[in-house]
């Protein structure tokens, strides 16, 4: 669906062109110190240098309101350092470059032995004006239209003090990536995006092709597609994929006999009425009461499917609910998944993407409500984002974000079969334009292969090589997810 034109738009395409104008003219100094990056849960620090790059809200108004850009540079070991850094660009949109980086910094160890890792807080997250507000990630599933049009309208007025929300898209991103590298000196860049990391490191090429030496994108968006008119759909192929790969694998089966119809008891039961339950505080140890429902359990089939570690519980907790009314495990979870991720993202920084990127490109003649309706999410993620998004103001956006893109700049694209959010087929469609690609698929993982076996020996060597061919991704092939647990102390020996 085309986006609505009208004289707001046309100002705000008009800034970011100015913007790409003044980034082309301008390298302003930045100047760092050391500083720490802390994992979001204090479970490790990460020594690097860290600075401020001031940069116009609105490019359209340099001389008006700043954001205050954090850039951190964790040094290459290597006194024999590449030029060229690796740019490394978080997901969700919401999420901070360095509370990433904190949280995974052992898969770069290999790479960062060479190169210098570069982060930069993308405008609206963490450290750089970060837009907050008082509202849960997965608000969308669990609210009535009324109490996400009131926390939407909250949202709005608490940031309306000191930010203007519209100015936090990809198209300005981009434009702020390009300051960064052009304030440090490199002449090159490589990228690596998680999820909608992706879109930016790709928007960033068809921007700065000159200045992108390579590309790794782990969970791939094509620059095609607007997310989430089809994540119901995708989520619960994802779900299915995870519970038959069980049910082909004897020991799991032997011990669940059918874990899809487990799956299939538990959603209806849940449907007919929610089930008491009290399970520990994760944090407190404290009990905590609460009737676990339909939307608990969306919440966490959708969360815990993100990683292939986490589905190794799925089969024993559906069966535990399905077959011994036990929904003690699936409530632990839901706190422990609603603990972890609730405040990972920026929920305002990710409305300014999500209501000027995606939301408006939907085609309602393509959506198919009724499969919607079949899945665990169903169709309440989609209306409540609608909602949202006719209160929250639309940002500019460069009017080929979505257009094919076309580069010979080497790209290595990573997924997982069972992947949620961005199945392989997403990264098929990217690579039709990226001529010098190498696309690779584990199998039973889920969203995002940072992590998986080998993955960081394969990203150091294509990047020293500065190419895709030849590449040797023959222990990819031997990577395989955690086994399911079949009791509550693990994988059968």
């Amino acid at each position: 669906m085309r986006h609505a034109a009208g004289a707001l738009a046309a100002a705000l395409l008009v800034a970011v062109a100015a913007a790409a104008r003044a980034v082309a003219a301008a390298a302003t100094p930045l100047t760092l110190t050391p500083c720490e990056l802390e994992h979001p849960l204090r479970l490790a620090t990460v020594a690097a240098d860290c600075g401020v790059l001031l940069v116009p809200e609105n490019p359209g108004e340099p001389a008006g309101r700043s954001i205050a850009l954090r850039v951190a540079r964790v040094p290459a070991i290597s006194r024999r350092k590449r030029p060229d850094p690796l740019f490394v660009l978080a997901g969700g949109p919401g999420q901070a470059a360095g509370d990433f980086y904190a949280t995974v910094s052992g898969a770069f160890a290999r790479i960062h032995r060479d190169y210098d890792i570069v982060l930069v807080d993308q405008r609206g997250t963490g450290h750089s004006d970060r837009l907050d507000c008082a509202q849960d990630e997965d608000l969308l599933n669990r609210a009535s239209d009324a109490q996400i049009a009131a926390s939407t309208r909250a949202c709005l007025a608490a940031l309306a003090s000191h930010t203007a929300v519209a100015w936090y898209t990809t198209s300005l991103a981009v434009q702020d990536l390009e300051r960064v590298r052009a304030a440090l000196g490199y002449e090159r860049i490589n990228l690596y995006g998680s999820s909608y990391g992706t879109r930016v490191a790709q928007h960033y090429l068809r921007r700065f092709p000159a200045r992108t030496r390579t590309l790794i994108l782990d969970g791939v968006i094509p620059p095609e597609r607007a997310l989430g008119d089809r994540l119901a759909l995708d989520a619960e192929r994802a779900l299915e994929d995870v519970l038959s790969r069980c049910a082909r694998e004897s020991a799991c089966r032997a011990r669940f006999a059918d874990p899809l119809g487990d799956y299939r008891e538990v959603r209806a039961t849940l449907a007919r009425s929610a089930v008491p339950v009290s399970v520990p505080d994760p944090s407190t140890g404290a009990p905590t009461p609460f009737e676990f429902g339909a939307e608990h359990l969306a919440t966490v089939l959708r969360l815990v499917s993100y990683t292939s570690d986490y589905a190794a519980l799925l089969p024993l907790m559906l069966h535990g609910a399905a077959q011994y009314t036990d929904y003690a495990p699936l409530a632990a979870q839901f706190l422990q998944v609603e603990r972890a991720y609730g405040t990972a993202l920026a929920i305002g920084m990710h409305n300014s993407v999500v209501c000027a990127e995606d939301v408006p490109f939907f085609d309602p003649k393509a959506i198919d409500r009724a499969a919607l309706a079949a899945t665990y999410l169903g169709t309440r993620e989609l209306d409540g984002l609608a909602i949202v998004c006719k209160l929250w103001p639309h940002g500019p956006v460069d009017a080929d974000l979505h257009a094919p893109l076309a580069s010979d700049v080497p790209a290595l694209l990573l997924s997982g079969s069972d992947d949620p959010v961005t199945p392989p087929e997403y990264a098929q469609e990217a690579a039709r334009g990226l001529t010098h690609s190498l696309s690779i698929v584990l199998a039973g993982f889920g969203h995002g292969q940072l992590t998986a076996p080998c993955m960081d020996r394969v990203m150091a060597q294509f990047l020293a090589r500065g190419t895709a061919t030849g590449l040797d991704i023959s222990c990819t092939q031997a990577a395989r997810p955690l086994p399911f647990f079949t009791t509550v102390n693990g994988p059968p020996p």
